[in-house]
């Protein structure tokens, strides 16, 4: 027998901020169990300092922060799906692997576009500074 689930909701501030608790829960499990978030925090705070430093301008910063958010976020969603995978198949099967594998490169997806458009913001502004 199916089961109508009524979505919709009072919309309640407790509720909303109880949502905002949970969400800052998970940024903390994400900080705490992902090496390579400290990695891509580290360089987005590198490409906040060089933005700072070389003045750029407001399109350019447009361009980095949503090449910081992007990383951040397939990184974090990267990691939702191994804690789902590692909950739900604990013995190593195939498609887990590929699910993994296919998150991972995800990842690797949009860093490398973002390490292109780091150097389409950066390096005018590196070589007139050099030369």
């Amino acid at each position: 027998m199916s089961q109508i689930i009524d979505t919709k909701k009072e919309f309640s501030l407790m509720k909303r901020g109880k949502s905002f608790v949970n969400a800052g829960r998970g940024l903390k499990v994400f900080w705490q169990t992902t090496p390579n978030a400290w990695i891509q925090t580290t360089l987005a705070i590198l490409a906040i300092v060089l933005g700072l430093y070389f003045q750029i301008d407001k399109l350019e910063w447009f361009m980095l922060i949503i090449a910081i958010g992007s990383v951040l976020t397939a990184e974090a969603f990267n990691t939702a799906i191994e804690i789902d995978i590692n909950l739900t198949s604990p013995n190593q099967h195939p498609y887990a692997r590929d699910t993994k594998d296919v998150a991972a490169g995800a990842v690797l997806i949009v860093s490398i576009t973002a390490a292109i458009i780091g150097l389409v913001v950066f390096w005018p502004h590196i070589i007139n500074f050099c030369f």
